[in-house]
């Protein structure tokens, strides 16, 4: 049974959840690191929130560890390369709290722009300064959002409900997706700085994002504009806010995140036109359950269905995508597994073209499925789906993906593996047959029909009279039972080839007798995991 640590506190609903779906789950929120440390190899998975810090020394711990769930969109506090280079999925729960957070934005921006806090502890003072507040109208005005995904797009569309002007930027996006979101794209922050009066940020701090809205932003930008950062500390550099608010070229600001948190102490404390939270973007009873079931529900369906969802160091996979990929993964699994046992010398590069129908499938986690079966041959252990692209990057493997709408050679869909090693160069191509098994139709541009299953034995041979019955007898007269044995050849005394499954193992000195046959120049037994084994593929 799949087990999973929740470690720190979440909705009792996580558990359910769990439970109903037969993953057993511990509750033990507060955990030191050094127990965490202590309990993290009984787990296959750990669902977090923002207190649990999974550093690399915990994940390298965490031998039996398959999948870090973040009930939230932030994962600052995991080490993601540390997971992928263990291996090891690192998924978030990106839409629980997109709706909370998107609400508690607008919240600060309102706030902001009529001094709401201040006017509150004043009126409660017994005063009635209301020439002491004069605020500002936002409709009308010119909102400038960085960030444009699922937090994003729900502030842009509470703004254009309030009559304002969206100004975005977000390198990430089509003008088409901008079209549809109702917003004007910019392609610089120099064009973007200038005409915003109301400012918000809804991205990731990454290191291009880090002190984005810096004191050379403020320059650019007219007096009195507004900030709101509901995002990460760190996007917005500090001093030079406060600067700007002291100056009046900010009118007000709303935060909600810090660069150091908690934040106990602060310049922009002393300032009565800043709106501050302890960062409660996602601070709702509604968001906390949200979060809690989807991270339980991702992690859960990738533990017992291998679906992967929300995944940020591998590709995604739903449960509606599975049923089409399956066969594909299955094929890549085996073109992979063939030439990993093929491979004698270093691979430099790696090339995949998709033609056909497969080519209209994600086939992200069909390369990455191939690179690990290729991969694993040669390195025996430690690569696995999530680290196999990290792997083939650190030992300087170049991998590139071509996707082509129809096949050249007329099969309806294709999948052709070209991979440079310091010797040669080797290229298969696989399709599915009728029932969607697997099927070598080309090896180095010889068409040949192959079944790769069980033991095969490879032979690549120059053209000639006898070679099939040699072959043959060798194998007989070491009581090797041939099933299938499949021939393709370039032209007549070309470049011939013979995929040979057999239902035993091939001792050394049978490999030794059949390269000494004239006219063999290759032999090599390729296995193949047996069908009562998981593919590599299941997560």
């Amino acid at each position: 049974m799949a087990k999973v640590l929740i470690s720190d506190k979440m909705s009792p609903e996580a558990e359910q959840v769990f439970r109903s779906r037969g993953v057993e789950v511990d509750y033990l929120p507060g955990l030191t690191p050094e127990d965490l440390k202590k309990k993290l190899p009984d787990y296959d998975g750990i669902a977090i929130r923002s207190a649990t810090r999974l550093t690399q020394d915990l994940i390298q711990a965490a031998t039996r560890l398959k999948v870090i769930g973040r009930a939230g969109i932030g994962v600052d506090n995991v080490d993601i390369p540390a997971a992928s280079k263990q291996g090891v999925i690192v998924m978030n729960a990106p839409f629980g709290n997109s709706v909370t957070t998107a609400e508690h934005t607008m919240a600060l921006m309102l706030a902001a722009a009529r001094h709401i806090p201040a006017a509150t502890a004043s009126t409660r003072a017994g005063k009635w300064e209301k020439n002491g507040f004069m605020g500002r109208e936002l409709a009308g005005k010119t909102l400038g959002i960085i960030g444009t995904g699922n937090i994003g797009s729900l502030v842009i569309e509470r703004c254009k409900g309030m009559k304002m002007h969206v100004l975005a930027y977000d390198p990430f996006i089509s003008k088409a997706k901008a079209n549809d979101l109702g917003v004007e794209l910019v392609e610089t922050l120099d064009d973007f700085w200038p005409r915003v009066d109301v400012l918000t940020v809804h991205a990731p701090l990454t290191a291009k994002t880090k002190h984005i809205i810096n004191a050379d932003a403020f320059a650019k930008m007219k007096k009195g504009v507004i900030v709101v950062n509901c995002a990460r500390g760190g996007i917005v550099d500090e001093p030079a806010l406060y600067d700007a608010l002291k100056s009046g070229k900010v009118f007000a600001a709303g935060l909600d995140v810090f660069e150091k948190e908690p934040a106990r102490e602060s310049p922009l404390f002393a300032l009565e036109n800043v709106v501050f939270t302890p960062h409660l973007g996602a601070s709702t009873s509604e968001a906390q359950v949200k979060v809690a079931v989807q991270i339980a529900e991702q992690i859960s369906d990738f533990l017992l269905k291998g679906t992967v969802q929300n995944a940020l160091n591998i590709p995604a996979v739903t449960e509606m995508e599975l049923p089409a990929l399956r066969p594909y993964l299955n094929l890549a699994d085996k073109l992979g597994t063939t030439l990993g046992q093929l491979t004698e010398a270093g691979v430099q590069s790696v090339e995949v073209i998709y033609e056909g129908s497969v080519a209209g499938l994600n086939h992200k986690p069909i390369t990455n499925t191939l690179l690990n079966s290729l991969l694993t041959p040669m390195l025996e252990t430690g690569v696995n789906l999530v680290n196999a692209p990290l792997i083939a990057k650190e030992r300087g493997i170049a991998v590139t993906e071509t996707v082509r709408a129809q096949s050249k050679k007329g099969f309806t869909s294709l999948i052709t593996v070209t991979i440079t090693t310091e010797k040669r160069q080797r290229c298969i191509s696989g399709t599915l047959s009728y029932d969607e098994r697997p099927r070598i139709v080309a090896m180095n541009e010889v068409p040949v029909e192959a079944t790769p299953e069980g033991n095969l034995l490879f032979v690549a041979n120059q053209d000639a009279p006898g070679l099939i019955g040699r072959v043959g007898t060798i194998l007989g007269e070491a009581g090797i039972n041939i099933a299938n044995f499949h021939l393709g050849r370039t032209r007549q005394g070309g470049s011939a080839i013979a995929f040979i499954n057999i239902d035993q193992d091939v001792p050394k000195a049978v490999m030794e007798q059949l390269l000494q046959v004239p006219n063999v120049l290759e032999v090599k037994l390729v296995r193949y995991c047996l069908e009562a084994e998981p593919p590599r593929f299941c997560f």
